[in-house]
């Protein structure tokens, strides 16, 4: 039996939405779908949805990522809650945006299909439905907070990468053009990446060496008491 006081207060439906972020040819993306309901039917929007009764917000959110993405362990990060009244004109409705960092090279083409999805480049978004925008706008600046302070910005990346690629995408995060020698010369002080012997041909004559994040050196750089500063 539930209690008076939870019976005689106003519910909401809880929805989750996600700001799911991919890096290719040198810019950041954003996968966007068409929505596929009343209101705003066939309006762009962020992948979402509503919470189960039984399952908790990220467990939501990590629903929401693999119906869209087909991809597991995806790199998540709570962006803040929405709850203006009239928000969504459909119902009350509370949001709670994640943004997520996946790997296009290992995205689903036929998902797009499915869900009458696209890649859309972030400085070209569409008016997109109710606050996703805001949204939108929210977990860039959480994710330049983030990258800056933690080694998130390699989970763009499958395993490996090339200096030039890492620096592409750390400009096109911050929409500014940033010094090679001094970047480099950040990364070479935290001595946090490995140096393979495989290098990427595509984009120079010369090739450019993949390297990869160091998971333990990143555990020991902590031990002593130093932060990470990208």
């Amino acid at each position: 039996m539930i209690p008076a006081y939870y019976t005689h207060n106003s519910r909401f439906l809880i929805a989750v939405d996600c700001i799911i972020l991919g890096f290719r040819h040198k810019e950041l993306h954003l996968l966007l779908t068409r929505r596929p309901v009343e209101p705003l039917k066939n309006e762009w929007s962020l992948m979402g949805g509503f919470m189960d009764e039984k399952e908790s917000l990220n467990e939501a959110a990590e629903k929401i990522l693999y119906r869209y993405t087909r991809q597991r362990n995806i790199y998540m990060e709570q962006v803040g809650a929405y709850g203006e009244v009239n928000r969504d004109t459909g119902d009350r409705v509370i949001s709670v945006a994640f943004f997520a960092l996946v790997k296009m090279e290992n995205f689903d083409t036929s998902l797009a299909r499915q869900f009458d999805a696209r890649w859309t480049h972030i400085n070209e978004l569409p008016r997109l439905v109710f606050d996703h925008n805001q949204m939108v706008q929210d977990a860039l600046k959480l994710l330049r907070y983030k990258v800056s302070t933690e080694p998130v910005i390699f989970n763009f990346f499958e395993k490996r990468f090339t200096l030039p690629a890492l620096q592409d995408l750390y400009e096109a995060i911050f929409q500014m053009p940033l010094d090679k020698r001094n970047f480099r010369k950040k990364l070479t002080t935290m001595n946090l990446l490995d140096k393979l012997e495989m290098k990427e041909k595509e984009s120079s004559k010369r090739g450019a060496f993949y390297y990869s994040f160091n998971q333990k050196k990143f555990a020991r750089y902590l031990a002593q008491g130093k932060r990470f500063s990208l």
